[in-house]
C-alpha cells in the first residue's frame, strides 16, 4: 500500500519546537507544510482564552500554541496505538488544524458565527478547501473532506480529538492552567494515552487509566468557575458581542469578521461606523468593564422565563430589562450559559473480565454533576452607576426568587484573578 506523507516516527529532518507545557515538540516535514499556511499562522494572533487576560494577566497564549500541543499529543497517541502511516498523518494533521475555524478572541466570537453563519468553529470544510491550504493537504495525500470529518466529529478517528478523553482537552486544560497560574487543570495526559486501546468499536480505556481519566474530569469541573466561566471574562465577552452585533448592524460583514485575528478585529471595531462598537472596544481595551447587577443560580430563576442561550434571545431579554430600567439597550448584557445537563462520560473501560462504561465504575461522576449544577450562574451586567435600577428591572422581568442556600455557596471566582 502506498503511504501518504511522513510517518510520525523520528526522521532526520525533524525539527524541534520548544514548548513551555510539553518541552520539545517534534515537527517533521509533513507537519511543517501545514504549519506555514496562512490559516495556521493566523492562529498566532488569536488568544486561546479570549478575554481571560483581563482576569489572569498571563493568559496571553494563542490558538497556535494549543494546536501544536494537540498535534504533539496526537503524535504520541499514534505511536502508542501503532497506527499505520496513513491514519497517523490524517490524525496528526487534523489535530494541528482543528482550531482554524475559530474567530477572533476564540469562543467570544462563536455566538456571532452561529447566529449569522449558522455553524460553529468545528465546521471547517470551506477553510480546508481554500487555495492556500488545499495544495499542501493534497501534496501530503490528504483529502480535505476527510480531515473536515475528523475535526467535525464524524469519522472513526474523531474520538481522539473530539471525545471525552481527547488530546485537544488534555492540552488545553494543562496549557490554560500553566498560563493562568490556576493549578486545577493538571491532567496526566501521558497516562491516559498509555492506557488508550484501539478496538474494532473505536478507542477505549484500559482500567489502568481510570484515575487519570477521573483527574481530567475533576480538572474540567474546577476550571469552569475559576477560568472558563469567571464572571469578569463573561462580562468582557458579552460586551464584545454587543460591539460585534452593532458593528454588523451598521454594515460590518460577519463572514469577514469571524475570519479576522484579534488585532485586525480590534482595529475594525475602533474604526466601525457604530458608535456603540467604538465605545465598547475602548472600554474593553482600558478594562472599564460592566459590573454585576444580577448574578444568580438555578434555584433563583424561573426556568420558564429564561430563553435558550442564544445570541438573539439573550439580546432581546437585555432590551426588555433595559426598557424597564429606562436605560440604553447596549447598557445591559444578559449572559445565559447552557443549563448544566447530566454529564455522561461516554468512555468504555476494559478490565480483566469485561468492557464497562466509566460512569458505572466512577463514583466521582455523580458528585461532579452536582457541582456543575451548583456552578451555573445567570448574569445581568451593566455600568456600575446603573446597577441598582437594572437589578430591580431584571428582578421584575425574570421573576427572580430569593437566593437559595445552594446559590449562596458560590465558588469564589475572584480568587487569584483581577476583580
Amino acid at each position: 500500500m502506498h503511504h501518504r506523507g511522513v510517518s510520525p516516527s523520528r526522521t532526520a529532518r525533524a525539527k524541534m519546537i520548544k514548548d513551555p507545557v510539553h518541552g520539545d515538540i517534534e515537527v517533521d516535514d509533513s507537519i511543517r507544510f501545514l504549519l506555514d499556511t496562512p490559516a495556521m499562522q493566523r492562529l498566532r494572533m488569536v488568544r486561546q482564552l479570549g478575554f481571560s487576560f483581563l482576569v489572569y494577566p498571563g493568559a496571553n497564549h494563542s490558538r497556535f500554541e494549543h494546536a501544536l500541543g494537540t498535534m504533539h499529543l496526537a503524535t504520541r497517541l499514534c505511536r502508542h496505538l501503532s497506527l499505520d502511516p496513513d491514519d497517523s498523518l490524517l490524525l496528526r494533521a487534523s489535530a494541528l488544524l482543528h482550531d482554524i475555524g475559530h474567530g477572533p478572541f476564540s469562543h467570544a466570537t462563536e455566538p456571532v458565527m452561529e447566529a449569522f453563519l449558522h455553524h460553529g468553529h468545528d465546521s471547517v470544510a470551506h477553510l480546508l478547501e481554500d487555495e492556500a491550504l488545499a495544495p499542501p493537504l493534497a501534496s501530503l495525500g490528504l483529502d480535505p473532506a476527510e480531515v473536515a470529518r475528523v475535526i467535525g466529529g464524524d469519522h472513526p478517528l474523531a474520538g481522539a480529538i473530539h471525545g471525552e478523553l481527547d488530546v485537544d482537552r488534555m492540552d488545553y486544560l494543562n496549557r490554560d492552567a500553566h498560563y493562568t497560574g490556576v493549578p486545577y487543570g493538571a491532567v496526566d495526559s501521558h497516562r491516559i494515552i498509555r492506557s488508550t486501546v484501539l478496538t474494532e468499536s473505536g478507542l477505549i480505556l484500559d482500567d489502568s487509566g481510570v484515575q487519570a481519566a477521573e483527574s481530567l474530569l475533576v480538572a474540567r469541573t474546577l476550571m469552569r468557575p475559576a477560568v472558563y466561566y469567571h464572571h469578569v471574562s463573561r462580562i468582557a465577552e458579552r460586551m464584545f458581542l454587543i460591539a460585534a452585533l452593532d458593528h454588523c448592524t451598521h454594515g460590518g460583514d460577519p463572514d469577514r469578521l469571524v475570519g479576522m485575528d484579534d488585532p485586525e478585529c480590534i482595529q475594525h471595531f475602533r474604526e466601525s461606523k457604530s458608535g456603540v462598537t467604538r465605545d465598547m472596544i475602548k472600554r474593553l481595551l482600558t478594562r472599564n468593564l460592566y459590573k454585576r447587577a444580577v448574578y444568580i443560580g438555578v434555584g433563583s430563576v424561573n426556568r420558564a422565563r429564561i430563553p435558550q442561550p442564544d445570541l438573539r434571545a439573550s439580546f432581546a431579554l437585555a432590551e426588555e430589562i433595559a426598557s424597564h430600567a429606562g436605560v440604553g439597550s447596549h447598557e445591559v448584557c444578559v449572559d445565559i450559559p447552557k443549563f448544566p445537563s447530566e454529564m455522561v462520560m461516554c468512555v468504555q473501560v476494559r478490565n480483566r473480565h469485561d468492557i464497562v462504561s466509566l460512569d458505572e465504575i466512577s463514583p466521582l461522576i455523580r458528585g461532579m454533576n452536582e457541582i456543575r449544577r451548583s456552578q451555573w450562574r445567570l448574569g445581568v451586567y451593566c455600568p456600575q452607576e446603573l446597577a441598582e435600577e437594572v437589578a430591580l428591572a431584571a428582578a421584575e422581568v425574570l421573576s427572580i426568587r430569593p437566593a437559595t442556600k445552594q446559590d449562596k455557596l458560590l465558588i469564589d471566582t475572584d480568587e487569584g484573578g483581577e476583580r
